[in-house]
C-alpha cells in the first residue's frame, strides 16, 4: 500500500517495525532513521528477508532540514515519530514542509521544562488543515488506547460519560533493583513531577505520590497505585462531552519509590545543568547513561502487565459502569519480538494508528488526537495484532 519513514530506533521502535514487516500489504516498504544509524542496521538484519524492504539513515530528529532532505528523498506517505517527545515539534514542521502525514506516541515536552500538554502541538493544526494532511496524536496505549476505549464507551455504552478513570500496571519484575520500563529520563520526569486530575472544569493539582490507592487488578492482584498527571486526561476533557472527573494512576512497588526519592534528595533527578569538570551536565541526563537500558530488559522480564479504563455514567435513564482492559505477558512478548510488555503496548499501536492513516480510515486534514475518530476499526486491530482487550460490566470502582 505504501511507504512509511519511522524515526526513533528505540525500543517501543523496534516493536513498532516488527509489527509493521508483519503487516506488509499495508507496509511494502519502510525506512528505520535515527541518530545512530548501527542500531538502525542491526534491527534491518534482523528482520531482512520479508515482504516488507527496509532500509536505514541516519538523521538528527533536531533538525528540521535533516528531516526535511530525507524525507523528500525517501517519500513516505506516513512519517512514524518514535524519537524523543522534545522533538515533536521538529518533526511536525518537516512533515509541513513536506507534505506527508504524522503520527506520534506522546505529546510535546521541553527540554528544559518538566511539563507536558497539547496547546504546542495542537497550534499546527489550521497549517496542517490548509496543507491537506493528518497528523495524529498519541497513538501509544497510555495515551492512545486508553483514548480508543472511551470514545468506544461513549459510543456503544453510555448516553453520558461522568467519570474515567484510567489504571496503568506493571507487574513485570526485571531482577534489577531500580530500572525504568521505558526512557528512563522521560520516565522519571513524568513520575516526579506533580499530579493532577480533572474535575468539574478545572485541574486540580496534587503533589508527586500524593493519592495512593489499592486495584485488585485481574490476572494480576492487588497493587499500589499512585495519580499522575498525564496528557490524555487533557485531550479526553475536551472530547469526551460531559465527562465530570478524569484520573490516571500507575502502580508502582515500593523499591522504585525508595530508589526514586534517595534519586531526588541527592539531586540526581534535577534537569537544571550543572558544571562538573569544566563542563555543563544535566543530571537526569548522566542518571539516564548509567541506568539499565530499558531495551535490555526484555529478557529478564517476567509478569503481566494490566491497562485499561473503567467507566461511569448513564445509559437509558440508569446508572451504569463499565471497565475495558488489556493484560500483555512481558515472556511472551519477548518471544515474539525480543521486547518487554511496555515497550509492546506502545509499539503495536503505533503501527495501527499510521495503519488507520495509510489505509485512509482515519484520514483527515488536521492535528487530532485518537479519541476523534471512529474507535471500532481500531479495537478490531488490536485483538489482531497482539493486543486483545476483555470487558467488564461490574467491575470494582477506584474511590
Amino acid at each position: 500500500m505504501g511507504k512509511a519513514l519511522v524515526i526513533g530506533c528505540g525500543g517501543v521502535a523496534s516493536v513498532a517495525i516488527h509489527k509493521c514487516c508483519q503487516n506488509p500489504e499495508v507496509f511494502e516498504e519502510i525506512c528505520i532513521a535515527s541518530r545512530t544509524k548501527s542500531k538502525c542496521d542491526a534491527l534491518k538484519e534482523k528482520l531482512d528477508g520479508g515482504k516488507t524492504k527496509i532500509s536505514t539513515a541516519r538523521v538528527d530528529a533536531d533538525s528540521v532540514e535533516e528531516l526535511v532532505a530525507l524525507i523528500k528523498d525517501f517519500g513516505p506517505d506516513i512519517v512514524l515519530n518514535l524519537a524523543l517527545p522534545y522533538q515533536d515539534l521538529t518533526i511536525m514542521d518537516a512533515c509541513l514542509e513536506t507534505g506527508v502525514h504524522y503520527m506520534d506516541t506522546a505529546n510535546y515536552e521541553p527540554p528544559d521544562v518538566a511539563k507536558f500538554e497539547y496547546k504546542w502541538q495542537w497550534a499546527y493544526r489550521e497549517r496542517y488543515e490548509k496543507a491537506g494532511i493528518t497528523a495524529l496524536l498519541g497513538s501509544g496505549f497510555d495515551p492512545g488506547v486508553t483514548s480508543v476505549f472511551a470514545a468506544y464507551a461513549q459510543k456503544h455504552y453510555f448516553d453520558e460519560i461522568h467519570t474515567i478513570d484510567i489504571l496503568d500496571c506493571n507487574a513485570g519484575d526485571h531482577g534489577y533493583p531500580f530500572a525504568t520500563n521505558f526512557n528512563p529520563e522521560i520516565n522519571i520526569r513524568e513520575v516526579s513531577a506533580k499530579g493532577s486530575y480533572w474535575e468539574n472544569g478545572r485541574w486540580v493539582e496534587t503533589e508527586p505520590m500524593e493519592i495512593k490507592r489499592v486495584y485488585d487488578f485481574p490476572e494480576i492482584g492487588e497493587k499500589d497505585m499512585y495519580l499522575l498527571h498525564h496528557e490524555e486526561i487533557e485531550s479526553l476533557a475536551v472530547n469526551i462531552k460531559g465527562v465530570k472527573r478524569i484520573r490516571f494512576f500507575m502502580t508502582f512497588g515500593q523499591s522504585y519509590l525508595t530508589h526514586l526519592k534517595c534519586l531526588e534528595n541527592v539531586g540526581m533527578t534535577s534537569i537544571e545543568p550543572i558544571d562538573y569538570e569544566g563542563k555543563q551536565i544535566i543530571p537526569l541526563q548522566f542518571l539516564k547513561a548509567v541506568l539499565p537500558d530499558p531495551a535490555s530488559l526484555g529478557p529478564r522480564t517476567k509478569g503481566k502487565t494490566n491497562i485499561g479504563c473503567i467507566f461511569t455514567g448513564i445509559k437509558d435513564g440508569k446508572e451504569k459502569k463499565y471497565y475495558v482492559y488489556n493484560v500483555c505477558d512481558h515472556e511472551a512478548c519477548y518471544k515474539e519480538v525480543q521486547s518487554q510488555a511496555i515497550s509492546y503496548t506502545t509499539g503495536v499501536p503505533a503501527m495501527i494508528g499510521a495503519m488507520m492513516v495509510m489505509n485512509g480510515t482515519w484520514r483527515r486534514p488536521g492535528v487530532f488526537t485518537v479519541e476523534e475518530f471512529d474507535p471500532d476499526p481500531f479495537m478490531e486491530a488490536l485483538n489482531k495484532w497482539g493486543l486483545p482487550w476483555k470487558e467488564s460490566f461490574d467491575p470494582a470502582l477506584v474511590d
